[in-house]
């Protein structure tokens, strides 16, 4: 069983862009902007696969459901914590949950993906993710969308590109979402736990974001393309 990957204890500033785009720019800066869109911000270009460009995807899910993929022995369970010292999993590769960014009823979370094997790790394009109940069911009704523009334009996606992870080098993901009722006979959703695969068909693992995934009844989770990280960010 690959264990839950969890609750960070440290606050952590994330970056959002291509680290060759963008210069430091991290995602409370990106927050900041979507409250006031006239604040001066650096020029980035954006790649036309882009969700920056019309066109946003929906991710493809998995015949059969969980049980069907890759992974699927990872379960949500109790008491699970961050614990970078545990094995690297078969995969080569391991996925870590940082804490979760809020602003007005906007939510951002970045998930790395760190090559913790002994060969190049190659990723080209977005997560395969599935939101889960406190049983570890998939809420059918949640929408996991490759791409962020349709949930905020603060935080860019410069769509699928190849990243090759060297040995100790990562990569992230910023999911974004909104806490947000609008109709008070759907019920609220507020999920503990997240099934992820670096793509769709690969390995997957369970991770339990720290104070969940509230997306309220929008039913939308938005997803960036891989990036690679800097070293030192």
């Amino acid at each position: 069983m690959i264990p839950i990957r969890g609750r960070t204890a440290f606050r952590v500033v994330l970056t959002v862009a291509l680290t060759s785009a963008v210069g430091g720019c991290g995602l409370s800066e990106e927050l900041d902007r979507e409250l006031d869109p006239d604040r001066a911000v650096p020029s980035v270009s954006a790649s036309p696969t882009g969700t920056d460009a019309p066109g946003e995807r929906r991710v493809s899910e998995p015949p059969g459901g969980p049980e069907s993929q890759p992974g699927a022995e990872s379960q949500p369970g109790a008491g699970s914590t961050e614990d970078t010292s545990a094995a690297c999993p078969s995969s080569g590769v391991r996925m870590l949950p940082r804490l979760v960014e809020s602003a007005m009823g906007l939510r951002a979370m970045s998930v790395t993906l760190t090559n913790c094997g002994t060969k190049p790790y190659t990723v080209n394009g977005y997560p395969s993710i599935q939101v889960l109940d406190e049983n570890g069911e998939r809420h059918d009704a949640v929408r996991v969308l490759e791409g962020s523009r349709h949930i905020t334009t603060g935080v860019p996606d410069f769509g699928p590109h190849t990243v090759i992870l060297k040995p100790g080098e990562a990569a992230r993901t910023e999911l974004v979402w909104r806490n947000t009722v609008t109709e008070a006979d759907v019920p609220a959703v507020n999920a503990p736990y997240l099934r992820i695969a670096p793509l769709a068909g690969r390995p997957a693992e369970v991770l339990t974001p720290d104070g969940g995934i509230d997306l309220g009844n929008t039913g939308r989770l938005g997803t960036t393309a891989w990036a690679q990280v800097a070293d030192g960010s």
